[in-house]
């Protein structure tokens, strides 16, 4: 089985590959921008033509949440218009799908226990809107498909959560973080697990495959703080309100999950568990 994975430079897809070709001994072929802008007409076609994968697993995405609201020309061309692109091509060749998408793709005022599967989409930010535009494109093919939404994604990267929080801890005495916006931390390498058991068995639908559990950004940087022998009580908790953003954010994100579980996935780690692996490697690499 041969894949081919886009975004494959950012932290998902060099995770993704790594597990792939490791883990699972598949052929991975990564293409990127340097490969071709995905939301140009053509574009999808020839990256197909030229490796000739059995499936796609499409990462890139425009990821910047608030810079959306100002560069929305840009964001509905990576997230909305080149999955169109891609999934029509993958129709054309008889392609497997598995397109990546978010929490953000509901509005926040769902069921307090999470989102399942099916709960109709309700975005309430301009990315949310792109990304849902995806899945409406991705839900339209023919051939093979999946959609995986994840939350609150760290990994392997120059930049996200845990390892902003591990910066701060060592800048300042004391941080504030919101303690009401509630979701589910995903492990980058965990979900490529999740994303390798799907693809190698090409199962058909929609996927939430975060991490085990739920937390709040408060109660996920004190976390941090505790696997780094930081005292968590420096970190005090605060109202969203205290850190507007150009991009209204979900108040509960959770994302409830059946359809893996169903299919008999193995289950996924605590987020705190990944977290304390993720940390470790950040450790060893200083």
């Amino acid at each position: 089985m041969k894949i081919m994975v886009t975004g494959a430079q950012g932290m998902l897809g060099r995770a993704l590959t790594q597990v792939m070709q490791a883990e699972a001994d598949l052929e991975v072929a990564g293409v990127d921008l340097p490969d071709g802008d995905l939301s140009r007409d053509g574009c999808a076609q020839g990256l197909l033509d030229q490796h000739r994968p059995d499936w796609v697993v499409h990462c890139a995405a425009w990821t910047r949440v608030d810079d959306a609201e100002t560069h929305r020309e840009e964001a509905a061309a990576a997230n909305g218009t080149a999955t169109r692109l891609l999934a029509a091509a993958c129709d054309r060749a008889g392609c497997g799908l598995t397109y990546l998408s978010t929490d953000y793709v509901f509005d926040g005022e769902g069921p307090q226990e999470g989102y399942p599967e099916d709960h109709p989409r309700s975005p309430l930010n301009f990315y949310g809107q792109t990304k849902a535009e995806g899945e409406v494109a991705v839900e339209g093919m023919q051939a093979p498909w999946q959609i995986v939404r994840i939350s609150w994604l760290f990994g392997d990267g120059p930049v996200n959560f845990p390892r902003t929080i591990r910066r701060l801890l060592q800048e300042r005495e004391k941080l504030r973080v919101v303690d009401d916006q509630w979701g589910c931390p995903t492990y980058a390498p965990d979900l490529s697990r999740v994303l390798t058991f799907l693809v190698s068995g090409r199962h058909r639908g929609i996927f939430h495959a975060t991490n085990a559990g739920v937390c709040n950004w408060h109660t996920f940087a004190r976390e941090v703080a505790c696997v780094l022998g930081a005292d968590p009580g420096r970190i005090e908790p605060c109202p969203s309100s205290e850190y507007p953003t150009a991009a209204r954010r979900p108040r509960i994100s959770t994302l409830r999950s059946s359809a893996l579980e169903a299919l008999g996935c193995p289950p996924r780690p605590s987020w705190q568990d990944a977290l304390h692996r993720y940390l470790e490697c950040l450790e060893n690499q200083d």
